[in-house]
Order: C-alpha cells, then sequence, then structure tokens
C-alpha cells in the first residue's frame, strides 16, 4: 500500500474480513503475572493509543495501581486483526493498550496525564517517524465519565500547548470505546522480552495543567 493510501482511513466497506477467532496470548502478564482477561471486583478499564503499542504499555504496566496492561488493536472494524494487516491501514484501527487499574489508586485523570505528556497529539496519522493511520492518537472512553474527562483534558492540554507556543491543532481521535482486539502474544508486554526493542515514545514538553 502507497504511503498516501496508509495515512488516509479505511472505511467500513472497504476493510478487511478479519476472523472470528481471537488471537492467543498467555495468561498472564509477564510483567507482574496477573490475569491478561479478568478484571478484578473494583478495577477499571481505560483504552490509550499513543503511536506504537511497545512503549506505551511499558509506560502504563510501570504506574502504581495498574493491575496489567495489554497492547492490542482498536477504533476499527476488521474483527481479530493481526499485526500485519494492521499495518496495511486496511483495518482501521489504532494499535492501542488496554489499562486494567484501581481507581482507588491511580485515578483516569492521573492515566490522562501520563497519555497527554509522552506522545505527541498533534501529528494526524504518525507518531514520529511511525506513519500510519494505525499510530493515531486516540482515547477510547468506557464510560460517560470518562468520554467528559477525556473532552475537557483535550481542551486543557491544547491550551497549554498554545501558552508554549505550539499553535498546532490537536488530532485525537475521542470516540466510544468499541471492540478490543489483543495482539500477538508476541507483541505483549514486548519491552520486557526485548529490554533494547524499539521505543519511540516521547512527548513534546508540554505538561496537562491540574483540573478546575
Amino acid at each position: 500500500m502507497k504511503l498516501f493510501e496508509k495515512t488516509h482511513p479505511v472505511t467500513q466497506s472497504e476493510a478487511l474480513p478479519g476472523r472470528n477467532t481471537p488471537m492467543p496470548i498467555a495468561t498472564l502478564h509477564a510483567v507482574n503475572e496477573h490475569s491478561m482477561t479478568n478484571v478484578p471486583d473494583g478495577m477499571e478499564i481505560a483504552y490509550f493509543a499513543m503511536g506504537c503499542f511497545w512503549g506505551v504499555e511499558r509506560l502504563f504496566w510501570r504506574l502504581p495501581g495498574v493491575y496489567s496492561t495489554a497492547a492490542g488493536y482498536a477504533g476499527g472494524f476488521t474483527p481479530n486483526p493481526t499485526y500485519h494487516e494492521v499495518c496495511s491501514g486496511m483495518t482501521g484501527h489504532t494499535e492501542a493498550v488496554r489499562v486494567v487499574y484501581d481507581p482507588q489508586v491511580v485515578s483516569y485523570e492521573e492515566l490522562l496525564h501520563v497519555f497527554w505528556e509522552n506522545h505527541d497529539p498533534a501529528q494526524g496519522m504518525r507518531q514520529g517517524g511511525d506513519t500510519g493511520t494505525q499510530y493515531r492518537s486516540a482515547i477510547y472512553p468506557l464510560t460517560p465519565e470518562q468520554d467528559s474527562a477525556a473532552r475537557a483534558s483535550v481542551e486543557r492540554f491544547q491550551q497549554a500547548m498554545n501558552i508554549s507556543g505550539d499553535d498546532r491543532k490537536i488530532t485525537t481521535e475521542i470516540a466510544n470505546a468499541g471492540p478490543f482486539y489483543y495482539a500477538e502474544d508476541d507483541h505483549q508486554q514486548y519491552l520486557h522480552k526485548n529490554p533494547y526493542g524499539y521505543c519511540g515514545i516521547g512527548g513534546i514538553g508540554v505538561c496537562l495543567p491540574p483540573e478546575d
């Protein structure tokens, strides 16, 4: 696929058909040995896309209060896509991370700080040197409260960017969370399994202002 095509979103009618069978993954998280699929009582889930999911997942698994993380695909059409299909630009997905967290220890607002301050949310269909629709910035809220907090944080971060002299417009996609598909097991906790692996994550030197 040409670069021009890879940076333009695919429509549902154009998307690859996918498959009914989910990708097989390990039962336990490679770092903390918690369940990769179960959500304990009192825990909540958040979905973020910030470019290549290898570095993004590591950012979140290091946070106190995060129970588990998983690399996967969100915001697209193709059921249970493969990594190569997502990279083709023909599934509509982003590379996303599923974060299971204890809101009594780490709040959704704190997760939003990690999101905004550790990538460039104004690059459209790329992140650094990684180009394609799968690298777009996105937040996929699961509840009205998450949606409200996410949208309010966009306004605050946009204002902080402008004050810093960065007049670009934030391109982060905010949409209700649809299906999240786990990536292949090789991609789960990738930078734990491959400590010297690629990590293109990096912020723009702007902090998310606190809530009013």
